[in-house]
């Protein structure tokens, strides 16, 4: 009766280890792997009114943006959809340049895409504004009698940025596969320390029961 009571002992501590190893894998963290960078601010900001278009657009990111050749994509449009880019962007650290050509009037869009430091790939898009640029008056015939003198025209302040919250940006979902992996892999892991444990308890029950003969 002791020796079949003593296997079933020293089996338990074995099925018990296997049942923390596989609720381990299941209630692992991803957060690490979620992390990633992002756009921290543009010039000209999201929603700004500028008085032209700007030479350049400067995009600042949380981390290094890879240089690999096609990481980086920026598009800038104006209201009609024409193409306002002038050249490839300029990557230097977590500083991206785009240069600009031409004038625009209207709402110009921006779309960009690159690839951060841990070679996760991050988009999205935002929007300025330049206003239409004043029509010229006609040159009008100078009256023959004055009434008096002309009322000066009022200066018209320059229009300032708006003051803007950061465009969006569009991350996608990492995958949960290699957590899956690592849960099947303890669960393997496991298997075959209940195996080995079974093994040895049984090998050590047939001794004793020869001895005790």
């Amino acid at each position: 009766m002791t020796s079949s009571v003593t296997p079933r002992r020293r089996l338990l501590p074995a099925v018990l280890a296997a049942g923390l190893l596989a609720a381990a894998a299941l209630f692992v963290p991803a957060s690490p792997a979620a992390a990633h960078d992002e756009l921290v601010s543009t010039d000209p900001a999201a929603g700004a009114t500028l008085e032209a278009l700007p030479a350049q657009i400067t995009f600042s990111y949380s981390a290094d943006i890879l240089t690999d050749a096609g990481a980086t994509v920026i598009e800038v449009t104006d209201s009609s959809g024409a193409s306002l880019t002038e050249g490839a962007p300029t990557v230097s650290g977590a500083e991206v340049t785009q240069a600009l050509q031409g004038s625009a009037s209207g709402t110009v869009t921006v779309k960009w895409r690159v690839v951060s430091s841990d070679g996760h790939p991050i988009d999205g898009d935002f929007a300025f504004s330049v206003p239409a640029a004043a029509a010229t008056p006609s040159a009008t015939a100078t009256p023959t009698a004055s009434a008096g003198p002309a009322p000066a025209e009022s200066a018209t302040p320059a229009q300032t940025p708006n003051a803007t919250p950061l465009p969006t940006e569009n991350t996608s979902a990492p995958s949960p596969l290699p957590w899956i992996l690592l849960a099947v892999l303890l669960v393997i892991v496991a298997g075959v320390l209940v195996y080995v444990f079974a093994s040895r308890s049984g090998r050590k029950t047939a001794g004793g029961g020869t001895a005790g003969r």
